[in-house]
């Protein structure tokens, strides 16, 4: 599952520390991929709880492997300072729904295709701009509560009843969605923190949390893990890294784009789920749901065209 970068102009830059944009292509290029990488992120954790394995499991395999390669990455080159934080309690509370997104989300992909799961959470980047002015006290931009409206209706074409789709993993979908939009509101408040070092409490707390849970899951999971095969294995494994990985090429778009210019290309990330819906399940939406994709999909970047155009700066 990827992460929503903060599509308001300027604050995806504070938070990710890069410098001025001087390769908007290599950025461009950078997040597509991420994109790709996520994708077949999501695409292996439905594989594998499809084969057998369960939730809690899955996931904390999945953080534990991404935890030890960050890890790996990081100490050598920022070492221990990369750990400390300045608002320890708003990283937890980040961190605690990220995680909780995480379980939700693959319990959506469990009983939906991935392309209508990942459309449903694209209702996130909405939320957070029409609640922001709560939550960040920004102004209050009518725009943003009619974009957030539009892609509901979207979302609402997405599930709606003659669509077949599973009432528990639609309410998934929704409740991933709100929770999305916590974890990036959360992380629009540790603007000023590094974000390796948000990254790791991210990581680190994810992997505590459910190894606790471990105890009382293993030995449910047991038959299921003895019975893997090494291409099973490999799979699984792989998420961690999936997941490392397509961060940090978000990261480095971040680094090389502005937020404003790549925003709009979030919304690939759809088209890529059903890529690997296609290709693995057979599974492709039909016509109604493509429409409600298409709604969400231009409500988002309308949405991310007229932030951009709020923050250029005014020529006198």
């Amino acid at each position: 599952m990827g992460e929503f970068i903060a599509s308001r102009p300027g604050t995806a830059s504070r938070t990710l520390r890069q410098v001025p944009a001087a390769r908007p292509l290599a950025g461009i290029l950078l997040l597509i991929v991420s994109m790709w990488t996520l994708n077949t992120l999501d695409a292996s954790g439905k594989w594998v709880m499809g084969i057998g394995m369960p939730l809690l499991v899955f996931c904390w395999v999945r953080y534990l492997v991404h935890f030890i390669i960050v890890l790996a990455a990081m100490l050598p080159t920022q070492g221990a300072r990369a750990l400390r934080s300045s608002r320890p309690g708003l990283q937890c509370v980040r961190a605690f729904a990220m995680l909780a997104s995480t379980l939700t989300f693959f319990t959506a992909l469990k009983y939906l295709p991935q392309a209508q799961a990942t459309a449903i959470i694209f209702l996130a980047p909405l939320i957070m701009l029409s609640v922001a002015p709560l939550v960040l006290k920004e102004p209050m931009r009518k725009s943003r509560w009619i974009a957030a409206l539009i892609g509901f209706g979207g979302v609402l074409i997405v599930i709606r009843p003659g669509a077949g789709l599973d009432p528990v993993g639609v309410a998934a979908g929704l409740a991933t969605a709100v929770l999305f939009a916590a974890q990036h509101l959360a992380t629009r408040l540790l603007a000023g923190e590094n974000a390796m070092t948000t990254i790791v409490w991210s990581g680190a707390i994810g992997t505590l949390t459910l190894s606790l849970a471990m105890p009382f899951a293993l030995p449910l999971a047991w038959p299921a893990l003895a019975g893997l095969t090494p291409w099973q294995w490999t799979v699984m494994l792989s998420t961690g890294l999936t997941g490392s990985l397509g961060h940090f090429l978000q990261i480095m778009a971040y680094r090389r784009a502005p937020a404003s210019l790549l925003a709009p290309f979030i919304y690939l990330q759809i088209t890529g789920a059903a890529a690997w819906g296609w290709l693995i399940w057979g599974q492709l939406p039909d016509a109604l749901t493509w429409a409600g994709i298409i709604v969400i999909c231009s409500c988002g970047v309308a949405s991310s065209l007229i932030e951009w155009h709020r923050a250029r700066p005014r020529t006198p």
